[in-house]
């Protein structure tokens, strides 16, 4: 997909100078830099969720002290 984008001259000197240092083109360079920047907050979102649902009540998600027992004493008599 072709685009086009504005950003400060700083930063496109700085992308010029990053593609020509790593052998790449400008194209090459931006979607690398577009595609980690969405996996990182993708992941970050997936975290945040993660932290929203263990984190609403922890009485909800604590183990049951009786199941956490009997969960370590089935774990003795297993062989990893």
């Amino acid at each position: 997909m072709k685009t086009a984008i504005s950003i400060p001259d700083p930063i496109f000197e700085a992308a010029e100078r990053t593609a020509r240092r790593l052998g790449v083109s400008r194209s090459e360079l931006y979607a690398n830099a577009v595609a980690e920047f969405v996996a990182h907050h993708r992941r970050q979102g997936i975290t945040e969720k993660l932290n929203e649902i263990y984190s609403v009540d922890e009485a909800l998600s604590a183990l049951d002290l009786h199941l956490a027992s009997l969960q370590s004493r089935s774990l003795v008599k297993d062989e990893w």
